[in-house]
Parts: structure tokens; C-alpha cells; sequence
């Protein structure tokens, strides 16, 4: 299409409305310059709850289909949303992209590495930029660590700690019912399934695919109890979950060797009981901030050998995005992240650039899913990690000037 421009309307198609898909259709609603156009899911119900919310918020109906590719076909949709199934979402942003339709696609690991070279493949051949949503890029302690990071206030980066500690063991067992597909992934995989919201804040920390990559991983994983015992308590005897045995491990832990010598550990940890945490960490020659303890120490400012409260450095070292987004009123999901994420999203659209969160980044990212299973599978060896560029991050500029920029 050709440019939009900055005040015009960018006119979007929803394919996927289940949990996830509403939440960041709610979000779009709150953007006076987006238009949702049709909207896409294969159950009935899910697509008329996200016709009413468009309605709800004062949009005119929009066209409602179970299939897909109606809404790919249309030569008035500028961008899509995908949130469908972990197992079909891939499939869906290559012909997106074959049809020239921008993608913001929705996170989870990849289930074959050729998932993550079709997707580089598709947006080069055709020219058609890919962005994978990952809304933690954009929290308000990662955007201040961000900050921080390209201030030199860590020193050299050295380690980071990512992941996802979330006890989510109800949701699974019910998958099923729920309809949220992800049960099968548990059930017969072993890897990091869902690697990204810790990962992806890290990599651009590090400048991944920008003078970094990636280059080599090794996972390993612990036996798998959590559910099955949680399953004993809390579902019907008849239920088919109850004592059903998963691959999944309870830990699955991931290390990865950068080309600059950084180390990042990744942590998988949702079928035991547990507060949330993305078991964030930075470290580098000068100092250290941990999440968990929601606390930073840097040699020379904070007391010697002593934990500091991380509340002062974010207000000193507040990112200028979310100087403006407190400023003018935080809204959206999980904080507001959702919203300054599809808010980068949209402005791609509107300006025809290439997405803060590109189509490497997205491939990388996911590989470690496919890649932690091969790990695990060979007993924890290290394995290669491709280099979804060819070659390029060793001299890749930074992504196109925004104020949404994470470069």
C-alpha cells in the first residue's frame, strides 16, 4: 500500500479472538487512528464477542469471518493482528505476508526451525514487514533499564536473566475446554515453550542482530510433577487430565552464548506453584539490578555491598516514551505495555517503516523454543544457533528513528 501518513487512519484486520486476541483488540479500540475493519476466528462465538466490542466502542460493525483468508483478500486492510493458535499463527503471517498485509503477530516459542526461516524468507521476498508483539519490551522498568543500558550505567554488559515464572497449571488442564492451545505443546514437548517475554527485553539490551547475535544454547530440564499432582486436588476423577502424564519439565533451564561474550539464562517455570516473575537480571562491569528484589547496586553510587530500592534509579533514568505516556495517562494492558507495543505496531503501519521489533528479531527469539528441545533431547548439549540475518548483524544499522524505537 502506499504511505498512509501520520494523520491518517489505519484500517486493521483481527484474525484470532480468543482471550488474548480480545485483550489486544480492547487496546486497539483505545487509538483514535485505528480502524478495525473485520475481524477472523474459527468459533462463533469468540467472533461475535469481538464484533461487540468494536461496536461497544462506537466503531462501525466489522465484517465478521471464519475464514481467514477473507480478510487477506480485502485490498482495504493496511495490517493484521494474529493471535490464533500457537500451532496455526505462523502459517497465517506467511500468507499475510504474501498478500501484502503487514503483520503484528502474536508471541510463543516456534514448533520447527523452518517456521523461522520461512518467516525471515516471506518478508525479504516480498518486501512486507513482520512484527512480533512482545509487549515486555515495552514495560516500564525494562524501558528505564533500556536507558540505563545504552547510558553505560551497567558498564559492559556481561549476563542477563530473563523468563517466565508464572504458575499457570490451571490453564493448561483445561485447555481443552478453554480452547486455549496450548495443552497439546505441554503434553508432548520438552523445551522452552515460551521464551520471549524474558528474552526479548535482553536481546535488544545486548543489540542482538545489531553487532550481536546469538550463537550457541544449551537447555536442560527437570522431571515433570507440578500438574499432574495439582491435577489430584483440583479436577474430576473422570477428568482426562487428572495424573495424565506431560514432557513438558517443570524447569526447563537455557543458557545462551552471545558473539560479544555475553551469557543470557533463561528460566522456564510454570506448572509449580510460585508468584509471577520474568527472573529478570542485568549485570555488567559496574553494577547489578535484579527483579525479584526489585533492587539495583552500582559500584561507586549505591553503599558498599549493599542492595538499593530500584524505585529511584527508574524515576532518574524514566525512558522518554513513558515520560510522555505518564504524562498524557497510562492505559491498556499489563500496564500499558500492550498499548505502546501495538501503538509501535501502528506507527510501522502509518509510516511504512520497518517495525522496532523486525522479522530477525522475531525468528531469533522463537528458535530458542525448537532449539531448547534439541538441547534437552541430546542431554543438554550445546547446539549451533543459525543466523537468521546471513551474515548482516555484524554491521546492521539500528531500526528506523521512533520515538518506539528499542535500538
Amino acid at each position: 500500500m502506499d504511505l498512509i501518513g501520520t494523520d491518517s487512519k489505519v484500517r486493521l484486520g483481527i484474525i484470532g479472538n480468543g482471550e488474548r486476541g480480545r485483550g489486544l483488540l480492547s487496546n486497539l479500540m483505545m487509538m483514535d487512528d485505528v480502524i478495525i475493519a473485520a475481524v477472523s476466528d474459527v468459533y462463533e462465538d469468540r467472533l461475535q464477542m469481538a464484533v461487540e466490542i468494536v461496536e461497544a466502542a462506537g466503531q462501525e460493525r466489522p465484517e465478521a469471518y471464519r475464514d481467514y483468508k477473507a480478510i487477506l483478500a480485502r485490498d482495504d486492510i493496511d495490517g493484521v493482528i494474529i493471535a490464533t493458535s500457537w500451532s496455526s499463527h505462523v502459517d497465517i503471517a506467511l500468507a499475510a505476508m504474501r498478500a501484502g498485509k503487514r503483520v503484528g503477530l502474536e508471541v510463543s516459542g516456534a514448533t520447527a526451525l523452518e517456521e523461522c526461516f520461512a518467516l525471515v524468507q516471506t518478508s525479504e521476498s516480498s518486501g512486507v514487514p513482520c512484527m512480533l508483539l512482545e509487549n515486555c519490551c515495552y514495560g516500564r522498568e525494562e524501558m528505564a533499564l533500556h536507558n540505563m543500558v545504552k547510558q553505560g550505567i551497567f558498564g559492559e554488559l556481561i549476563h542477563c536473566q530473563g523468563g517466565y515464572g508464572h504458575d499457570i497449571r490451571e490453564a493448561i488442564a483445561y485447555g481443552r475446554e478453554n480452547r486455549n492451545g496450548c495443552l497439546d505443546h505441554y503434553v508432548k514437548r520438552n523445551g522452552d515453550t515460551y521464551p520471549t517475554h524474558g528474552l526479548g527485553p535482553v536481546a535488544k539490551y545486548l543489540g542482538i542482530n545489531r553487532g550481536n547475535r546469538f550463537v550457541t544454547l544449551a537447555s536442560i530440564a527437570s522431571k515433570s510433577r507440578g500438574l499432574r499432582e495439582w491435577s489430584q486436588h483440583h479436577l474430576d476423577v473422570k477428568h482426562p487430565m487428572r495424573g495424565a502424564e506431560i514432557a513438558q519439565g517443570d524447569i526447563v533451564t537455557t543458557m545462551i552464548k552471545c558473539a560479544n561474550g555475553e551469557t543470557i539464562l533463561l528460566v522456564h517455570d510454570t506448572m509449580l506453584p510460585r508468584p509471577y516473575s520474568r527472573n529478570g537480571r542485568v549485570q555488567g562491569t559496574k553494577g547489578i539490578w535484579m527483579e525479584d528484589n526489585k533492587s539495583i547496586y552500582i559500584e561507586g553510587e549505591s553503599v558498599d555491598h549493599a542492595w538499593e530500592p530500584f524505585d529511584k534509579y527508574r524515576s532518574k533514568y524514566e525512558h522518554p516514551l513513558w515520560k510522555e505516556f505518564i504524562l498524557n495517562g497510562v492505559q491498556g494492558g499489563h500496564g500499558g505495555m500492550d498499548y505502546l507495543c501495538l501503538s509501535a505496531f501502528v506507527e510501522s503501519i502509518k509510516l511504512q517503516t520497518e517495525p522496532p521489533i523486525d522479522v530477525y528479531d522475531m525468528a531469533a527469539w522463537m528458535a530458542v523454543t525448537v532449539l531448547s528441545e534439541q538441547s534437552i533431547a541430546l542431554g543438554g548439549h550445546p547446539v549451533n544457533f543459525p543466523d537468521f540475518t546471513c551474515g548482516k548483524w555484524v554491521h546492521r544499522s539500528p531500526s528506523s528513528p521512533s520515538k518506539y524505537s528499542l535500538d
